[in-house]
């Protein structure tokens, strides 16, 4: 039987060509079964683009900043239900029945829960902490791929166009309408960032950027302070 819904799985990528066809090879199954994927490219000057096309819908150009280029993904998208993935991030192989319960409910968004790959048990606690919190909270952050109804995504205007937490800010808005309708199955997001920056630096700063933004400071700061510690992290 067809889904009861129709599909746009939103990517947004900047230099992925190292790993965009693991990403999009992953999705080919929900194609088949009739739903569309879109890349949204923030301006690669790799071979991004190029590997991404035989293997989407569509490639959408964009300037660079994910807000921008998910925003650009979804008036690009002809689906009911818009899924915005990160391109380090997997699907678990029953994505599209957990939707069509989704979408049975009453719920206007939603979100899954999200394990960190790697065996380290540091990371399963961190994202047990992420998924608890974001269950007690009902904000979601982008590695848990969030999806929303279409009409309701146009109602609240998509994402605010800052620099970093728009996925936070989103979430925010979209309680005011419903809570999340939480997925318990993971998606898979690649701890190499995690392993790249060091795992307790990483916590640290994502909690002290969280902290810094429910106190009211700027997004644009939180963006330079962010910015700056991944430069000093790299050296």
């Amino acid at each position: 039987m067809p889904d009861p819904f129709s599909l746009s799985v939103i990517v947004p990528v900047w230099m992925e060509a190292t790993g965009v066809t693991d990403t999009l090879r992953a999705l080919q199954p929900i194609r088949a079964r009739g739903h569309e994927v879109i890349v949204v490219d923030g301006g690669s000057s790799d071979r991004t683009v190029e590997l991404a096309r035989p293997l989407c819908d569509r490639v959408v150009m964009s300037e660079k900043g994910r807000a921008l280029q998910m925003n650009a993904g979804a008036a690009s998208a002809n689906g009911d239900l818009l899924l915005f993935l990160h391109a380090d991030t997997r699907l678990p192989a029953n994505t599209l029945e957990h939707l069509a319960s989704f979408v049975h409910s009453r719920r206007a968004w939603g979100r899954f829960d999200v394990r960190l790959s790697g065996e380290r048990l540091l990371f399963r606690l961190i994202a047990w902490f992420m998924n608890q919190r974001s269950r007690l909270t009902g904000i979601c952050t982008g590695d848990q791929a969030m999806f929303v109804r279409r009409d309701t995504f146009e109602v609240l205007g998509g994402f605010k166009l800052i620099p970093l937490m728009e996925d936070v800010e989103f979430s925010r808005r979209l309680c005011l309408v419903s809570r999340p309708f939480c997925i318990k199955e993971p998606v898979v997001t690649d701890s190499r960032r995690w392993q790249k920056h060091g795992a307790w630096r990483t916590i640290f700063l994502m909690w002290q950027l969280r902290w810094r933004y429910w106190r009211g400071e700027s997004p644009e700061s939180l963006a330079q302070t962010y910015r700056s510690d991944v430069r000093n992290a790299s050296k």
